[in-house]
C-alpha cells in the first residue's frame, strides 16, 4: 500500500492519468490525496471530477477556491468566466451527482496513519491545528446543509482578514474559507492579504508566506497546493507545496509519502 499526494489538477486529466499509470496506482491497495481545485482552467474538468469520484474511498480531496466557485456558478449565485471552462460540467447528465459529491468534500483533511494535514491553501498563523480543524468542520457542516446556497453566496469578499471569536457566523465562515482556500501571504500579526499572488521573492517586505509565520506552533506535516508561483518549492521544514502550475504549462506533481519521491509530468499550456 502506498499513499500518493497530487497538486492542483485544474482539469488536467491526462496528466493525472499519466502519473497514476507510472506508479501503477491501484485503488484496492493505494491511496490518492489531492490538494483541491480539481476543476477550472484545464481541458477536462468534467473528467477530473468523474475520475476522482469514481475512486471512492481510495481518494481524498480537499475543496479549493475553484471548486467552491463551481458550486456557486452551478447554483446561479455567480456568473461563469470564460477562463473557468466548466460548461461541460454544467451541461453533464450527471451534474447533480457530481456537484453533490463535491459539496461533501472537506476543507481540511488529516491522514489517520501518517498524521499529515492537507488544505488547499494552508493554515493561517493565528490558528493551532486543532482550531483549524474545528473551524473547517463548522464550515463544512454549513456547506453540506440545507441552507448551503446562502453560505455559498456569503463566502465572497476579503473581510474579515483576522479571526476573532466574536465574529458573527457569516464572517467566521468567510474567514475560514478564505484562509483555507485562498491564502498565500499574511502580515506579521497574522492578517490575511489577498492582493498579492506572485512568488515570494518580489513580495512586499510587510508580507510573509503563511508557513513562515507558523513557527510558534508544533505542527504535523502540512500539505497544500494553490500557490503555483512557488513552483513546488518550500524550504520550511515539514511543509510541502504541491502546485507546480500544470495548467500554466508547468507540470503536475505527485509525492509518494512513503518514500518521499516526487514524480512530475510536464503539461502543455492549456489555452
Amino acid at each position: 500500500m502506498a499513499t500518493y499526494l497530487v497538486g492542483d489538477l485544474q482539469g488536467c486529466l491526462n496528466e493525472l492519468n499519466q502519473l497514476l499509470t507510472e506508479v501503477a496506482f491501484s485503488p484496492s491497495r493505494d491511496e490518492l490525496w489531492l490538494t483541491g481545485d480539481l476543476v477550472a482552467r484545464g481541458p477536462d474538468s468534467l473528467g477530473c471530477l468523474r475520475r476522482v469520484m469514481a475512486l471512492g474511498n481510495a481518494a481524498t480531496t480537499v475543496l479549493g477556491n475553484h471548486d467552491l466557485h463551481l458550486l456557486a456558478v452551478a447554483s446561479g449565485l455567480r456568473a461563469a468566466k470564460k477562463s473557468d471552462r466548466i460548461n461541460e460540467i454544467l451541461q453533464a447528465a450527471d451534474k447533480a451527482d457530481l456537484l453533490y459529491w463535491l459539496r461533501q468534500q472537506p476543507l481540511l483533511a488529516t491522514h489517520e496513519q501518517h498524521g499529515f494535514v492537507m488544505t488547499h491553501a494552508g493554515i493561517p498563523p493565528q490558528w493551532t491545528i486543532a482550531q483549524a480543524q474545528d473551524a473547517a468542520r463548522a464550515a463544512e457542516q454549513e456547506l453540506r446543509s440545507a441552507h448551503y446556497l446562502e453560505r455559498l453566496q456569503g463566502m465572497y469578499g476579503n473581510e474579515p482578514a483576522y479571526w476573532r471569536d466574536d465574529l458573527n457566523e457569516a464572517d467566521q465562515l468567510r474567514f475560514t474559507i478564505n484562509a483555507l482556500t485562498r491564502m498565500r501571504l499574511c502580515y506579521a500579526d497574522g492578517r490575511l492579504d489577498f492582493a498579492y499572488k506572485a512568488g515570494i521573492q518580489a513580495a512586499p517586505d510587510t508580507l510573509h508566506p503563511w508557513f513562515e509565520l507558523r513557527q510558534q506552533h508544533e505542527d504535523p506535516a502540512l500539505i497544500f497546493g494553490h500557490w503555483a508561483a512557488l513552483e513546488g518549492q518550500c524550504t520550511q521544514p515539514g511543509v510541502h507545496a504541491l502546485d507546480t502550475g500544470c495548467v500554466w504549462g508547468g507540470s503536475l506533481t505527485m509525492l509518494c509519502w512513503d518514500t518521499g519521491e516526487r514524480i512530475s509530468t510536464p503539461c502543455p499550456v492549456h489555452a
